[in-house]
């Protein structure tokens, strides 16, 4: 553990909390906001974490607690991620180090974690509104008790309709006080950051001015038509220099565009602003990554970062594969295009994230990023479906929670060939609760005429896609932020390249993959047996081991399982190998498994003899495969990395109970996520806490029997 406590900190080693800020001479801003950005630099390549977005708004975090006296006045981060320095003022400086690990700071704006923060933020375009609810409750407050109310919004997270539906409405209050700050970090506005707009920008935030306008329109009042001639003239002038027009149709008196990272004149500004009653909004322009060049040059390469040296900076040019199934995603993309001019990439800003960098820089006429804005990247699938397209849309697990109606209404009951493909499904880790996408096996697989598919290897998400695509029907697709056999083999000439993987190579709808039979079942390995098990060749892919070099033996297993099913299966399954207390020897064992855990507890069924199955559909259920399991079996073990409430155990579960007494020998034991928000911290660690991982699944089946 290492504590940051350098003498270049000179003011920072001084600052507690943002009273502290508020004590410090003006001209110690600059000072104070190089201290931050070190702070920040250090800190984060220690750790890993969120870094470019904190970067470029450290001038108006150090220019907000200066001005506003927080926390009694209220400031609401969008996303939370451009938080960084805010946690680093407001007593956090030594904790930042424990940021998005267990136990440590959370990933975000968590509610409670410190005075400061009122609200909790971890999806995007939702300050605006939080903001506008806290700023009502503000007015039904004696006046000397009202504090200020702040929203703090990103222009991407301005892009969603959360962020429009919320500047709507408070459009309708004429008596409330809201200040929204728009950080703008992009280029295409920086020429409007000169002279004129900065010049304009303190004459429209000035007292004087707003004085000046307010009165002029008292006097007016009693001569309506020369009033709304001024006003449109003062509308019109202003739209002409300004670029905030838009703004004040929706009542906000617009502020703008202003230097983000000049701390001083930003200061001057946000003091006027405090004094103007009502709806403001000020227009900032950020450079993300502000300080460090390497950020600046590449902010999207540094929005979120592993732990790096800061001297060398992150190596862009690494040739290791990037072996997430993120990555095999976008490897089907590419794939696919290649020859289908019908194939449409749909994202809500998820481009890097989702894997489908280079389709769109291969393919731009074929890829859309709609910007933050889940429920249209539905809504906009499904036109394209309707006009004849095959529209593949990626959403996180967590984010498509925001378009649920998109999942029911515009896809599902219009029965449109629409592929759903969720990433991040199941933990995700260091990104804390708003990002752990529990709920998507519960939300989606009581949807009627969808397709639900949960890969257990990047060759099965392949081939998934596949199945999906020729599906021409509602499908989803959910897989987990990890790691994933390799997709590449070695060349003749000791180059590794990619694996051809075939396009046309599909699953039989509802088909399972029997990974490892218990000994005593092999025995009735007769053809029912095995179709129910997918042992029959003409049903189960062959997909081809990896020939890389260091491939390991879950490497072959994981993409060979499947080659000749019934060899592997008893080959697998020598009795002599299994210790005379393995629990299979005592007791009939299944386990029923959706995802990438099935892979994972291979060693487990090999070592305690038990039944472990690949159930690859979350919907359509293999309900026959489940019947004629608990007639046979003691115990089925359904695992699952979603909740478990409201989860497909539940379902396998009910389908047992509903058999005859007289067919009905299994007990079911349901594993999946438990009824709680899962904190940050590592995705193998959060998994063991689960009970979820193989260690723990063996303890629980334990148990169960003891």
């Amino acid at each position: 553990m290492w504590i940051v406590t350098t003498d270049k900190f000179q003011l920072l080693n001084g600052i507690n909390d943002a009273t502290d800020v508020r004590a410090l001479p003006r001209d110690a801003l600059p000072q104070l906001c190089a201290e931050v950005r070190s702070c920040l630099i250090d800190t984060v390549s220690k750790t890993a974490g969120h870094l470019a977005s904190g970067l470029g708004v450290v001038e108006l975090t150090v220019a907000l607690h200066y001005v506003y006296d927080t926390p009694k006045d209220i400031i609401v981060w969008d996303v939370g991620h451009q938080a960084y320095p805010h946690k680093i003022l407001t007593g956090h400086r030594q904790e930042l180090q424990t940021i998005r690990q267990k136990n440590g700071l959370h990933a975000f704006i968590w509610r409670g974690e410190t005075p400061y923060d009122l609200i909790s933020t971890g999806h995007a375009s939702t300050s605006v509104g939080s903001a506008l609810g806290l700023a009502v409750a503000e007015r039904n407050k004696p006046q000397d008790k009202r504090r200020k109310v702040i929203a703090v919004i990103g222009d991407g997270a301005l892009s969603g309709g959360c962020a429009f539906e919320a500047l709507n409405q408070a459009g309708s209050f004429k008596d409330i006080d809201l200040t929204v700050i728009l950080n703008d970090n992009e280029m295409s506005i920086s020429e409007n950051v000169g002279s004129i707009a900065q010049g304009l920008s303190h004459v429209i935030s000035s007292p004087h001015y707003v004085k000046l306008v307010e009165g002029g329109k008292r006097i007016l009042k009693s001569f309506p038509a020369v009033r709304d001639l001024a006003l449109r003239a003062q509308e019109h002038v202003k739209g002409m220099l300004m670029p905030g027009t838009l703004f004040e149709e929706l009542g906000f008196n617009y502020i703008g565009p202003v230097d983000g990272n000049d701390v001083e004149r930003l200061t001057t500004i946000l003091q006027n602003i405090k004094e103007i009653s009502g709806l403001k909004f000020l227009h900032i322009v950020t450079k993300k990554g502000k300080g460090y060049e390497p950020a600046e040059q590449d902010p999207v390469c540094y929005h979120g970062v592993p732990a790096f040296n800061p001297e060398q900076g992150i190596d862009r040019n690494s040739t290791k594969e990037d072996r997430s199934y993120s990555a095999a995603f976008g490897r089907w993309l590419c794939d696919r295009a290649v020859t289908d001019r019908k194939l449409m990439g749909v994202t809500p800003a998820m481009r890097i994230g989702s894997g489908m960098a280079e389709f769109a820089r291969t393919y731009p006429h074929q890829f859309f990023d709609v910007g933050i804005a889940e429920q249209h990247a539905m809504v906009f699938a499904s036109g394209l479906a309707a006009g004849g397209l095959r529209p593949v849309v990626n959403i996180y697990s967590s984010f498509m929670q925001r378009a649920y109606d998109g999942l029911i209404h515009d896809m599902a009951i219009q029965d449109l060939p629409i592929m759903l493909c969720l990433d991040r499904g199941g933990v995700v880790g260091p990104d804390g609760p708003t990002h752990n996408g529990s709920f998507d096996i519960a939300y989606t697989r009581t949807v009627p005429n969808l397709l639900i598919m949960a890969p257990s290897t990047r060759h099965e998400l392949y081939t998934m896609m596949n199945t999906g695509y020729a599906y021409e029907h509602p499908c989803v697709i959910r897989y987990p932020r990890s790691n994933g056999e390799s997709l590449m083999e070695l060349s003749a000439d000791g180059s590794e390249r990619p694996v051809r993987l075939s396009l046309e190579q599909t699953l039989k709808i509802g088909q399972v993959e029997c990974l490892h039979l218990t000994h005593s079942h092999q025995a009735q390995l007769d053809d029912h047996w095995r179709e129910l098990l997918g042992m029959t060749a003409d049903n189960v892919p062959s997909l081809p081991a990896p020939a890389v070099s260091g491939a390991t033996t879950a490497d072959v297993i994981t993409v060979n399982a499947s080659a000749d099913a019934a060899t592997v299966a008893v080959a697998a399954n020598d009795s002599d190998h299994v210790a005379d207390n393995a629990l299979g020897k005592q007791h009939k064992i299944a386990l029923l498994c959706f995802g990438t855990c099935a892979h994972d507890l291979v060693p487990l069924a090999q070592s305690e003899d038990l039944t472990l199955i690949n159930m690859r559909f979350i919907k359509p259920l293999k309900e026959d495969l489940v019947r004629a399991l608990a007639a046979e079996y003691d115990l089925l073990v359904t695992v699952e990395e979603g909740a478990k409430l409201g989860g497909i155990g539940e379902h396998i579960a009910a389908v047992v109970a509903e058999l005859p007494r007289s067919k009905q020998r299994a007990s079911v034991l349901t594993l999946g996520l438990n009824d709680a928000f899962i904190m940050e911290g590592l995705r193998p660690e959060l998994l063991a806490e689960q009970g979820m991982s193989p260690q723990g699944i063996k303890e629980r089946i334990s148990a169960y029997f003891a």
